[in-house]
C-alpha cells in the first residue's frame, strides 16, 4: 500500500496530535497516524487554493480525521489570505455544515 507508512518513522508522543504537514512537492496537506497517511490534494493559484481530493485510508476512518484536515486547510487558507473552491465533495460537503469558513468561499 503506497499511503502506508514505514516503521521506521518517528512516532507521536502518545496523548499528542501528529501534525499536519503541507507537503508542497506533491500538492497535498498530510497527517500521518498509526503508519497511514491522510491527506488533502490542492491546486493553488494567486490567491486562490483549490481542494481537489481528500484521501482518508479505511484503518483511519470514523476518528475525525477527515474532519480535523479540513478544519486544518481551511484555517490556513484564512490564515494565508487565499480564497477556496471546494471541488473535493469531501470538503464541499464539510464546509456545507460549517458556515464559519463561508467568507472564504469564491462566489
Amino acid at each position: 500500500m503506497p499511503d502506508e507508512i514505514q516503521s521506521s518513522q518517528p512516532q507521536p508522543v502518545p496523548g499528542t496530535e501528529p501534525p499536519i504537514v503541507d507537503n508542497v512537492a506533491h500538492n497535498r496537506y498530510e497527517l500521518i497516524v498509526d503508519h497511514h497517511k491522510a491527506f488533502v490534494a490542492y491546486e493553488r493559484t494567486l490567491g486562490t487554493i483549490r481542494f481537489i481530493h481528500t484521501v482518508v485510508p479505511k484503518a483511519l476512518e470514523g476518528r475525525g480525521i477527515g474532519s480535523r484536515l479540513a478544519r486544518h486547510v481551511l484555517d490556513k487558507a484564512r490564515a494565508d489570505g487565499e480564497k477556496v473552491i471546494p471541488q473535493c465533495p469531501f470538503i464541499a460537503a464539510w464546509l456545507a455544515k460549517h458556515h464559519e469558513y463561508d467568507d472564504l468561499l469564491v462566489r
